[in-house]
């Protein structure tokens, strides 16, 4: 199914049978949770065992959107699709097929659909119908919404804590986060620190505030091209290049910074100034520099702005493969 970020492998999430079948086509390990997809707020409550208030107001702002939001799972539902945990991650795209999909399954009482990235665990994920196909010809069924808006996975929040804590970056920015829930979004560091005043080293609280629920995409490695990825600056990328010569070969390039190279050997993209932009086309530019078999692909280190920290957690997990 499509979705705004990116094309989920779909499943009925209250099915243990289809959500085994989810887990086993991508070879993904059972207890890694998946994000269940709801065409609503209301259908939200279906898998909830709660919701704090800061949650709601996530939901009123950004769905439907790339937000994910982690949860109390109520007892008796989803359970595979949560990996077994006790919270569960919820979304409502933004993609009119992918609402329309889950409308029509929520009036045969299906509530929601699991969807992970429709790829090889690890894998760079599909943005197009197309990339779908590639990876698992005709072993699953693909509704084509055409090319991903958004094109890098949902920003994941946990709300099962004293406060809400960021897990993975998306096109979501924190300060606009922050606006609509009224305080502060923060790292499980900065949660700890909060509660670490007094507490011992074996105190069960500050044990239990360093166990972030597990969520999708949150892996050290992930998102990895078959070629090996190096990010690098400018100047590094240049003299890189400098340093190989005309006999360069079976390198792309993804940079902003216009470079030469005397190969013509090297392929090269220029990477968007703007990191919207540059999200909706990342992982089709690398599957693209693997159908091109390069073997090495270097980037451009993404600016340090805020806007850009999404795909530049996307390029420290695909580096991280190495």
């Amino acid at each position: 199914m499509p979705t705004e970020t990116v094309y989920g492998l779909a499943a009925d999430a209250n099915n243990p049978q289809a959500v085994a079948y989810i887990f086993s086509t991508k070879g993904r390990p059972a207890d890694h949770p998946l994000i269940v997809h709801v065409g609503s707020a209301a259908e939200a409550d279906f898998f909830a065992a709660s919701m704090p208030e800061f949650a709601r107001k996530l939901i009123a702002a950004f769905w439907p959107g790339p937000l994910t939001i982690i949860v109390p799972r109520r007892d008796g539902v989803a359970q595979a699709s949560a990996g077994g945990q006790a919270s569960i991650g919820l979304r409502c795209p933004q993609h009119p097929l992918a609402l329309e999909l889950l409308q029509a399954c929520a009036a045969k009482g299906v509530h929601g659909l699991a969807a992970p990235s429709a790829n090889p665990f690890g894998k760079v994920s599909p943005t197009t119908a197309q990339h779908v196909i590639d990876e698992f010809a005709d072993a699953v069924p693909v509704l084509d919404g055409g090319a991903c808006s958004v094109g890098i996975e949902s920003t994941i929040i946990d709300c099962t804590r004293s406060a809400p804590v960021l897990l993975r970056p998306g096109v979501l920015e924190v300060a606009a986060i922050e606006a609509a829930m009224g305080c502060k979004l923060l790292s499980n560091d900065e949660l700890l620190a909060q509660h670490s005043y007094g507490l011992s080293a074996d105190n069960a609280l500050k044990t239990a505030i360093q166990q972030a629920p597990k969520a999708s995409g949150t892996l050290e490695a992930h998102y990895a091209p078959r070629a090996k990825l190096r990010l690098m600056d400018a100047k590094a990328l240049q003299t890189a290049l400098d340093l190989l010569g005309a006999e360069a070969a079976h390198i792309a390039v993804y940079s902003r910074a216009i470079l030469a190279s005397k190969s013509a050997q090297i392929i090269r993209r220029r990477m968007p100034d703007d990191a919207a932009a540059t999200a909706q086309q990342l992982f089709a530019v690398l599957r693209a520099f693997d159908a091109e078999a390069v073997r090495l692909i270097w980037v451009e280190n993404p600016p340090p702005e805020p806007a850009w920290d999404g795909v530049r957690d996307r390029l420290q997990r695909a580096a991280a493969s190495i």
